[in-house]
């Protein structure tokens, strides 16, 4: 069962950012969670395309891909050769997709936990942060996975080690059953993904819900819920921080929205 953490005070958030853990092998302190922030306590863990396609979302996967990689060919001929690729690339240009964002960094988590929804809504709603041990969940994955995190000494999968370990969905599908889930570091191709500290959960077509899948089988995991009454206060913080949409989406696009936000003028109560 996931526990919850209420934060009611800004000191609260310190909690947040240093939770690290001393490692005796290296001896360094390292992190092995990572975070997804929701700007409203009410929303699940939803991927887009089961949004998008609600509950025939697994019978449309398969055209999704397929006419987004010959559509896209011109731009990425390789995108044919991995389908892991093809999703990867497919979220980050907005095609519904599998994938889950989560974050290394409770800050880029917090920033999505005080943003993302009209601004006049930012104190009507509480906000969320999901925070998991990716090390408990690496436990979980059939052997095979596990044996290829180990080779190459790693935490998280990239997209050939994917490739050497299942090459398509219907076979990770029956890999993973409804008791595990790979996690996808994507390859540094634009700003936006290394600015975020970006990684995905590849969510298995048998997880109907991922809050049941990780009250389950995991012990670590933590809900965050932020005070409607603090968002503000946090969301000023995340700015004197540099951690906003000016930084986290580096076009003209993140530059507008950082503004818009910067000069909103809030309501008299």
């Amino acid at each position: 069962m996931a526990e919850e953490i209420y934060i009611k005070k800004i000191e609260d958030i310190i909690g947040v950012v240093l939770d690290q853990k001393y490692d005796v092998r290296i001896d360094r302190h390292r992190s092995s969670f990572l975070y997804r922030g929701l700007p409203n306590d009410s929303f699940t863990l939803t991927t887009s395309i089961e949004r998008n396609c609600k509950e025939k979302w697994t019978d449309l996967e398969k055209p999704i891909l397929r006419n987004f990689t010959k559509y896209a060919a011109m731009h990425m001929p390789d995108l044919k050769d991995s389908v892991w690729k093809q999703l990867i690339i497919g979220q980050h240009h907005g095609l519904p997709t599998r994938l889950l964002d989560w974050t290394y960094s409770p800050l880029i988590a917090m920033h999505f936990a005080t943003s993302g929804e009209h601004l006049h809504e930012m104190d009507e709603h509480n906000g969320l942060i999901w925070k998991i041990d990716i090390e408990e969940l690496n436990l979980l994955l059939p052997q095979k996975y596990q044996e290829a995190l180990n080779r190459e000494k790693a935490y998280l999968f990239t997209t050939d080690m994917m490739r050497n370990v299942v090459h398509d969905l219907e076979s990770y599908d029956k890999d993973m059953s409804d008791q595990s889930m790979v996690f996808l570091e994507p390859p540094s191709f634009d700003e936006r993904i290394i600015n975020q500290y970006s990684y995905f959960s590849v969510v298995p077509k048998n997880i109907g819900c991922i809050e049941d899948f990780l009250d389950k089988y995991t012990h670590k995991t933590v809900k965050y819920i932020i005070d409607k009454d603090l968002r503000w206060e946090i969301r000023d913080m995340l700015d004197r921080l540099n951690i906003n949409e000016r930084i986290i989406f580096p076009d003209l696009d993140g530059l507008s929205n950082w503004l818009k936000r910067h000069y909103f003028v809030k309501e008299s109560r």
